[in-house]
């Protein structure tokens, strides 16, 4: 069995070891070296070659940020920010992802132990080893301007936009999201994200869409022109009484090794939307959505999933295709256009 190469930045020396020690204790997973900074992790991603790093962004002498734009730019690798749950460190974390970086894992603190960071990390670093970084910003494309708001969507009040993504979709979402119009039918996101990002995540997006976009609440209503990201560490249920689309928040056990995840999204969207909705799976390895986006094409939901040329990481669009869960499996850049067209 060939074994990861890891290298691990972070200025802190106990971090260094601790997550030396953990991650070395997994069979596919080898511990090649370490750095106290970028000066010094520049130099040993040349002497070890290394499959994946992972990365502090808040550094002294030259922040993560930075280091990370020079290496996507001049020796792109995967790479995972390994950051604190902070609204700073959230933030930052949120940059690297759109520079280029795969990942991004909390750093212990309050309930989250060095024990669920190595287990968390160490499935992050074999997907990154997997992953196509030079996807990262999807394929190059032309990106035409938004489609006309007035008469395009003047009837679709009853419609919902069920949406699921993983690795990669962060910057998948914000290409899909952006070229929605201000009054597209209501859209409710799972991306799987660690609890606080979600939010930093939701708030990004809001400056940047025409929808309006947030982190869910319990009980918001799902309404054309607004979108609802599933808060980090919780999943999101869509459910309907009358006329009426709402979420419900709550905790539970992970489903796919994930809280949110796309099945319970989907599953319940099959059930209260049937024929109403659209869902959409995108990039992100394993399985999560999969059987249950087929749930909501049998229930009449009209399925897309996103190509593999396209994917940072060809696996959750992979499963639903290979089922026949997805009508059509479309590049990235196409996905926005196809399903106003089809609402």
């Amino acid at each position: 069995m060939k074994k990861i190469r890891l290298l691990i930045i972070d200025d802190s020396a106990i971090v260094r070891k601790v997550l030396s020690q953990e991650l070395s204790k997994y069979p596919d997973i080898e511990v090649v070296g370490t750095a106290p900074n970028p000066y010094v992790g520049r130099d040993k991603i040349i002497a070890l070659e290394p499959d994946v790093i992972t990365l502090d962004i808040e550094m002294p002498r030259m922040d993560g940020i930075t280091f990370l734009r020079k290496l996507m730019k001049y020796y792109p690798l995967p790479v995972i920010v390994v950051s604190a749950l902070t609204p700073r460190g959230s933030g930052m974390s949120l940059e690297a992802l759109e520079i280029g970086a795969v990942d991004v894992v909390a750093k212990p603190g309050g309930s989250y132990t060095v024990g669920d960071i190595s287990q968390d990390l160490a499935q992050k670093i074999r997907i990154a080893a997997r992953a196509n970084v030079r996807n990262r910003r999807g394929e190059t494309e032309k990106e035409g301007a938004l489609p006309e708001v007035a008469t395009a969507l003047s009837k679709t009040s009853n419609k919902v936009i069920a949406i699921g993504a993983s690795t990669g979709g962060t910057e998948a979402l914000k290409k899909v999201l952006t070229r929605m119009p201000a009054n597209a039918p209501g859209i409710v996101v799972v991306q799987h994200m660690p609890a606080n990002f979600t939010t930093a995540f939701a708030k990004r997006l809001n400056e940047i869409c025409a929808m309006s976009v947030k982190e869910a609440e319990d009980n918001d209503a799902v309404t054309p022109g607004k979108v609802l990201v599933a808060p980090g560490n919780y999943h999101m249920i869509f459910r309907r009484s009358g006329a009426r689309y709402y979420v419900e928040i709550k905790d539970g056990p992970m489903v796919h090794h994930q809280r949110p995840a796309v099945d319970i999204l989907f599953k319940s969207t099959a059930r209260y939307a049937g024929s109403n909705a659209v869902g959409v799976i995108l990039t992100g390895m394993g399985a999560d959505g999969a059987q249950e986006l087929l749930e909501m094409r049998q229930a009449g939901a009209y399925t897309l999933a996103q190509g593999e040329h396209s994917c940072v990481v060809y696996g959750m669009p992979k499963e639903a295709v290979k089922i026949g869960a997805a009508e059509k499996e479309l590049p990235l850049g196409s996905i926005a256009d196809e399903i106003l067209r089809m609402v």
